[in-house]
């Protein structure tokens, strides 16, 4: 199975290019890490403690993400979507079997450390590089539609974000892979699906 990570600061256009890609290209599935975060009373506490809770480590669900990753990687299907509820703290589990996947899309801040933990170095890796204000007008908008925010909550959340995002990205940490590309505003992505696909 192809296996491709999509990794990129909050606001990048990870979901986006996710998308585009699935449209185009049948028989693939997605894997967020935004629909793994950690649930219940920990989750709920947790945010008033440790600033910027949401881009850590501690805050994802890392468990469950693997559980799921390996058994689409192993057996070519998926039995069902799980979705986030930021407000709640819960995750949803949506029945949706889908067969015959040929490839998979891991997307979202903490996938590259997740691509770093595997022993299967064959697989592409997508880095999105956008302005700091594009993704910040599109976190805010969203942080407010969808998690409950006032704007200024999401802006400074959004800084604090792109500080931790980019802290633990200082150096290159793609380990032995040249299959590494760069997407930027103005990238062809009929070029990159060639690239991924041919």
């Amino acid at each position: 199975m192809k296996l491709i990570f999509i990794s990129g600061p909050s606001g990048s256009g990870k979901t986006t290019l996710s998308n585009q890609i699935i449209k185009k290209i049948r028989n693939g599935i997605v894997l967020s890490t935004d629909n793994y975060y950690k649930t219940g009373l920990i989750s709920k506490l947790l945010p008033k403690f440790v600033e910027g809770y949401f881009d850590r480590n501690i805050s994802f669900n890392s468990k469950l993400f693997k559980k799921d990753f390996y058994f689409i990687y192993k057996n070519r299907i998926s039995i069902c979507d799980r979705s986030y509820n930021f407000e709640k703290k819960k995750i949803k589990n949506i029945l949706n079997k889908t067969n015959n996947i040929s490839y998979l899309i891991v997307e979202g801040i903490f996938a590259k450390e997740f691509s770093n933990t595997l022993n299967n170095k064959d697989y592409i890796f997508l880095e999105i590089k956008n302005r700091k204000n594009e993704c910040m007008k599109r976190v805010v908008q969203r942080d407010v539609k969808e998690r409950g925010k006032d704007k200024k909550q999401a802006e400074n959340d959004f800084l604090k974000s792109w500080d931790i995002y980019y802290a633990k990205f200082k150096r290159n940490s793609i380990k032995n892979n040249a299959n590494k590309f760069i997407i930027e505003k103005n990238t062809d992505i009929n070029y990159i699906l060639k690239k991924l696909f041919n």
